[in-house]
């Protein structure tokens, strides 16, 4: 599937549209929707780019096809609950609220399931890029995308061939990939430590120097184009007879003529009052930054043992990723932090750890892994959420989506597979 970048479209009527949330999907849906001549009004609690945004491993994964729920997860389960410092996590005192929305991420493991979920995540990743390219090179921040593909790397012959199912689904959707050899790894990553055996490279991956920047980039570019950014608590609707008429915050009311739900891992509350009910909760993601790491390896590694992601930004190299399921009110645990620090040392050898911080962050994650990008059974009203840890990637396709929603106009995709009234 191939969707060439549309010039700006003007609409017959433009609206003035509230988007809540004002991380990269929120930011991305309101400058698309600023290209089609809407005025557009961005409210969240916090700035751009505070939450979620802030602190992610900073990949556009353009050749990304696979969702959590993988067959067999179900096997894992006991082993999430008993290891919570393992790369999939369950907290104890979070799995009483979680049972309903882990059935249904069990259930979504299903062979069957999982190949329609990996087509729906696969038409959004191929597009990722470009549709990054659009925004980017209209806010002249093209120089802060680097495009060096993704290296997946495995210590054992065993954690290889435990990647080898992830790998056929690669295939069937047509993903790039090259399959390294430990000779190979040493040439293409010397930084790496000299026992991993396997490696695969992602040569469509791309990422960003540097996420949090590039989404105040991003918003204070929609500001110079007249966009309006507001930061207010946003408390729900008051409505009308075909839909929301204003967006009600603690600090007062805004009236608008359509609005776009894009509050991430916050969205479920709002969905509701919308009309609909989604299985939203919270994948609660870790990283360490390393100002001055010593060790700068040349495009993200995935370091497959244990996990997680070792990026190198303009500001020293991140390890990022893992996942535990905890909600959204329970306190950090830093020890998952640490670990991936820990783990890191055994990757790098060389590893400078000075000035080193922690930070935690919530994804907003249904149990398909599909997000949700639909409108719902009011006209004026949209959802952009549940991208899990693929928010980034997929921030400015899912911008692209929407304004194509709301101008009614043919998007080349099928979006059924994004709706949000779609069977959990």
């Amino acid at each position: 599937m191939t969707i060439e970048s549309k010039a700006p479209v003007q609409p017959a009527a433009p609206r003035h549209i509230g988007v809540i949330g004002a991380g990269i999907v929120g930011i991305c849906a309101a400058l698309y929707l600023q290209r089609d001549g809407h005025r557009v009004t961005v409210i969240d609690r916090g700035p751009p780019g505070e939450g979620t945004s802030k602190g992610n491993a900073a990949i556009i994964a353009g050749a990304s096809c696979e969702p959590v729920a993988m067959p067999g997860i179900l096997w894992r389960v006991p082993g999430m609950l008993m290891d919570p410092l393992g790369p999939l996590a369950i907290r104890w005192s979070y799995l009483p609220k979680l049972a309903p929305w882990l059935l249904k991420f069990v259930a979504a493991s299903a062979p069957a399931r999982v190949e329609n979920a990996s087509i729906a995540l696969w038409a959004l990743s191929q597009q990722s890029v470009p549709a990054f390219k659009t925004l980017m090179g209209e806010a002249g921040l093209l120089d802060m995308l680097r495009e060096e593909g993704w290296l997946s790397v495995y210590r054992s012959d065993k954690s290889f061939a435990g990647a080898q199912h992830e790998l056929e689904l690669s295939r069937r959707r047509g993903v790039k990939v090259e399959i390294l050899g430990q000779h190979e790894l040493r040439q293409m990553e010397p930084t790496l430590a000299p026992d991993f055996k396997h490696g695969v490279l992602y040569p469509e991956h791309a990422q960003t120097v540097n996420n949090f920047r590039l989404v105040q980039e991003l918003a204070q570019h929609f500001v110079r184009k007249g966009g309006r950014i507001l930061q207010e608590d946003v408390r729900g609707f008051e409505m009308g007879p075909q839909g929301p008429t204003h967006i009600v915050t603690a600090a007062g009311k805004h009236a608008i003529d359509a609005v776009v739900l894009a509050a991430g891992a916050w969205s479920k509350r709002l969905t509701q009052m919308l009309g609909h009910k989604v299985p939203l909760d919270t994948e609660r993601g870790y990283h360490v930054m390393l100002p001055n790491p010593a060790v700068t390896p040349r495009r993200p590694i995935h370091i497959a043992d244990y996990g997680f992601v070792a990026t190198p930004l303009e500001h020293g190299l991140r390890f990022a990723g893992t996942v535990e399921l905890g909600g959204l009110d329970l306190p950090p645990n830093y020890d998952r932090a640490r670990v991936l620090l820990e783990r890191g040392r055994t990757v790098f050898p060389g590893l400078q750890e000075q000035g080193k911080t922690e930070w935690m962050g919530f994804r907003p994650s249904v149990p398909d892994s599909v997000p949700v990008i639909s409108g719902g059974d009011y006209a004026n009203c949209f959802f952009a959420y549940g991208h899990g840890h693929l928010g980034l990637t997929y921030g400015a396709i899912t911008g692209r989506l929407i304004a194509d929603l709301v101008a009614s106009r043919p998007s080349g995709f099928d979006m059924t597979p994004y709706r949000v009234d779609r069977r959990w």
